[in-house]
């Protein structure tokens, strides 16, 4: 393919991008949108091109968006040259980023899973926000954790606002999305430690055993672990809080946890 012009918000291809950010126009596509050139990179390091690459009239003399642009048509991607305004409506912000990549979505299943590479796995239960997921998904990448696995009725990993929170790391984790039952099948099987998060529980985070690879099971942010699923663990535990403050953010305290079993 070679590098087109587009200047009108009407067109066919921007309007189609635009629509990503509903759910089930990605549902139905298979795609997402992720902005900023350092994200667009991050998925060409991680052997992900862009089905679409979008750029602003000044991207293209930066060197690293030359490279972007390159890898983008060497991959058989589109690469388009849009106006602000057009960066502006594709993005949802007035001060959109100069370049904006339409990706196809990358999910794993559980069986993809190899229990001893990584010393951590994440499980999520029925998260709702999508700042704290793609936070978490960022955490996970940074401490090396081997997946980040969905349960139940969660926000979409591959909406804009959580894309963004992973700043890139949506490309180097793989994400799962599973049920409940799904989920307890396969956790039977697991060799080391399964530890959730419970206010209740009795054992303080930092001195219980995590024995490796550990898996960590963390509630949502209105009602925690329910029964059926910190049922599933072999330890709770609490992290204390020591202040007015009776909880922390979900994606503060799953990164304790990362941290704790990692260490």
């Amino acid at each position: 393919m070679t590098a087109r012009t587009i200047t009108s918000l009407s067109n066919d291809t921007v309007k189609a991008v635009r629509a990503l950010h509903m759910r089930k126009a990605r549902e139905d596509s298979g795609l997402f949108v992720a902005e900023g050139l350092k994200t667009v990179i991050e998925g060409l390091d991680t052997a992900h091109a862009p089905r679409i690459l979008m750029h602003g009239p000044d991207a293209a003399a930066s060197s690293m968006a030359s490279r972007a642009i390159t890898a983008t048509l060497a991959a058989g991607g589109e690469v388009i040259e849009v106006t602000h305004d057009i960066l502006a409506k594709v993005s949802r912000r007035d001060n959109p980023q100069a370049v904006v990549g339409v990706f196809p979505q990358m999910l794993a299943v559980l069986s993809d899973v190899v229990p001893g590479p990584a010393a951590c796995v994440v499980a999520l239960h029925r998260v709702r926000d999508p700042g704290n997921l793609g936070t978490i998904i960022r955490t996970a990448d940074a401490a090396g954790c081997g997946a980040v696995i969905l349960v139940g009725e969660c926000c979409d990993p591959f909406g804009v606002e959580a894309v963004r929170a992973t700043m890139g790391s949506i490309f180097a984790v793989p994400i799962i999305q599973t049920d409940e039952a799904d989920f307890a099948a396969w956790r039977a099987s697991w060799p080391g430690s399964v530890v959730g998060t419970l206010l209740e529980a009795e054992i303080d985070h930092r001195a219980a055993t995590y024995r490796r690879p550990t898996l960590i099971l963390m509630g949502n942010e209105q009602q925690g672990l329910p029964q059926e699923m910190s049922g599933l663990c072999d330890v709770n535990v609490k992290i204390p809080m020591r202040g007015r403050a009776d909880s922390l953010n979900l994606a503060v305290a799953t990164g304790v946890m990362i941290y704790a079993a990692t260490d």
